[in-house]
């Protein structure tokens, strides 16, 4: 059986593909309308052939829209502020590619963020249309993060993070908590409350499930520390939400313990004010080589420079 026709990336971004639903529309052009009302250039992008059918063909806007099938297309969302922080790549071979990435950078495409990404970046650097994370990096964390080149090599890679065989270490600067001076282990319940911001999270009673160590690097002016955490579990936001449980919530968060807004569409965000959050290391044996991998970040938090690493 032939393997189903997906487009190539333009420019490092993958096409984005859509269901025709019940096949009550007329043709192309009014479903896309009806779909996604707030697109208003669906004329001109029929006209590009910038739409194609499950085939790969360029779709005309008369042509007709029946049931089950289903159409490709690539966003076009508004300008995005270009971020002003370069992206090393630590690492290439044939398995992985490895990126230090900076504050501010999505790892991959969502929302209003589409080309200022680290996954369309390092596609643009590299040529490797098939690159997607190993794991996850908040936009505003700044770190080593893992690509994997391989489609059939995806499974085993994100196989070590479900069986928690990946040592992560990461850098914060919060204030400075007498009781946390002496390495703990911080054990909490991570959900999602309902109605809550589409990526806040909360501790709440009942069984952990999310567990760190954490350990005071120096303190530092100004009432703060350095600290270095190592999480053994990897939920959403976990650091961030668990430093702010301990009263130690990290300098620069826009989300714990309140929420922020974000700048309106278009607008950059106050680059002096990074979070204060990096991912130094990232290690496990590779399932597919054999070999021990170890990735390190060359980043410094602002607030610790001039510090001994």
């Amino acid at each position: 059986m032939a393997e189903p026709f997906v487009p190539a990336p333009r420019d490092g971004v993958n096409a984005s593909r859509v269901g025709v639903g019940d096949g009550r529309f007329p043709d192309v052009l009014a479903f896309l309308v009806a779909r996604f009302p707030a697109v208003s250039d669906w004329p001109a992008r029929l006209a590009r052939g910038d739409v194609l059918d499950a085939h790969g063909r360029p779709l005309a806007a008369d042509a007709p829209c029946r049931l089950g099938n289903h159409l490709w297309y690539w966003r076009d969302p508004p300008p995005e502020p270009v971020v002003p922080f370069d992206m090393p790549v630590l690492h290439q071979d044939e398995h992985l590619v490895v990126v230090d990435k900076p504050h501010f950078l999505p790892a991959i495409p969502g929302g209003r963020h589409l080309h200022e990404t680290a996954l369309v970046r390092a596609r643009r650097h590299t040529g490797i249309a098939t690159l997607v994370p190993m794991h996850r990096l908040d936009r505003e964390t700044a770190g080593v993060l893992v690509f994997i080149v391989r489609p059939q090599e995806r499974d085993a890679y994100q196989a070590l993070l479900r069986g928690r065989a990946v040592h992560k270490v990461y850098e914060a600067v919060a204030p400075w908590r007498a009781e946390l001076a002496s390495p703990r282990v911080a054990r909490h319940r991570i959900e999602k409350p309902p109605g809550a911001h589409f990526m806040q999270v909360r501790v709440a009673p009942g069984e952990p499930n999310a567990e760190t160590r954490v350990e005071m690097v120096a303190r530092l002016p100004g009432g703060l520390a350095h600290y270095r955490l190592r999480p053994a579990t990897g939920r959403t936001h976990q650091l961030r939400v668990q430093m702010a449980a301990l009263d130690a919530p990290l300098v620069n968060d826009r989300i714990y313990p309140r929420l922020m807004p974000e700048p309106p569409p278009g607008v950059a965000p106050d680059w002096t004010k990074p979070l204060q959050l990096l991912a130094r290391e990232f290690a496990f044996d590779d399932p597919v080589t054999g070999q021990r991998r170890a990735f390190t970040s060359g980043r410094t938090l602002e607030l610790t420079t001039g510090l001994p690493r």
